[in-house]
């Protein structure tokens, strides 16, 4: 039976969380050398590179993201296993921050299914953009945050990179799927939908328009993601949105709208507070393997 061993995955996740070898080794309580050897071994049963490494420390290959999760939830599940025979239930309650965008129609079903595996947690979950998220969980107001990050975004605010990265979604241009008709013509503006400005992608949305001199109008805000997508949906406009919000009613426009090109964003679960409880550690673990 082929398989990767559980402890070469234990030591790729703590490599990938920490950006380097010799940050990561410590985690797993090895040697620099012991991981390196264990880092080797798991690429050649991959058979293909993991890491990227540089000066500046090491970088998940595409591959190397793929196989993050699957590790995150074997080992998850393997801990799980160990807790369940043991008769450790996780037990306690969970205070979750989570931005609007995060899997907007998927949110829902992925608490539900985490409360019915562990039904010892209490969650209690609150929505809200990324950067409420962060300013909460810094003064201790969340356990565990889930916010979006944009490469440059102008104005986010000085928050901290530090954290976990849970997913990676590319940005799309989208509109309504029947109503919204041709590209605006020449010297037109574009009629664009969004959250407010206190929002980190509104205001990135904004400004990449305004540096490749793109002419729009902001003609609606929305108070959540659920509302831009019905706004998108009755063809009221054109909106910048990760490519989970994605629905019914509403496509990502062609290229020939000719609109810049958008990056990707990464949803990130906020880096741990020092001495935070074991409960909050373990159902960090349990979320970064159950959402990613």
């Amino acid at each position: 039976m082929q398989h990767f061993p559980l402890d070469q995955l234990q030591s790729f996740i703590a490599v990938a969380d920490a950006g380097s070898v010799t940050a990561g080794a410590p985690r797993v309580f090895l040697s620099q050398s012991a991981v390196s050897e264990q880092l080797r071994k798991l690429e050649e049963r991959a058979g293909q590179p993991l890491l990227v490494r540089s000066k500046a420390g090491v970088a998940p290959t595409e591959a190397g993201l793929r196989l993050l999760a699957h590790a995150r939830q074997l080992l998850a599940m393997s801990e799980a296993a160990w807790r369940d025979l043991h008769g450790v239930p996780l037990q306690g309650t969970l205070r979750l921050g989570v931005t609007d965008y995060f899997r907007p129609a998927e949110l829902a079903a992925l608490l539900a299914r985490l409360q019915d595996r562990h039904p010892g947690v209490r969650l209690q979950v609150s929505v809200q953009k990324s950067g409420e998220i962060e300013a909460a969980y810094a003064q201790g107001a969340f356990d565990v945050g889930i916010t979006m990050r944009l490469p440059q975004a102008p104005g986010t605010g000085s928050g901290s990179e530090a954290g976990v990265v849970l997913r990676r979604e590319p940005l799309r241009w989208m509109g309504a799927a029947q109503s919204l008709g041709a590209p605006p013509a020449a010297g037109a503006p574009l009629h664009l939908l969004a959250l407010p400005d206190t929002c980190s992608l509104h205001r990135f949305t904004v400004a990449l328009l305004q540096r490749r001199r793109v002419p729009f109008v902001v003609t609606l805000m929305a108070s959540g993601v659920a509302g831009l997508q019905s706004a998108l949906a009755a063809g009221l406009g054109v909106a910048c949105l990760n490519a989970s919000a994605l629905c019914d009613g509403v496509r990502v426009l062609p290229a020939a709208w000719k609109l810049p090109a958008l990056p990707q964003a990464r949803f990130v679960v906020l880096a741990p507070r020092t001495g935070e409880p074991e409960f909050t550690q373990r159902a960090r673990q349990l979320l970064v393997a159950d959402f990613a």
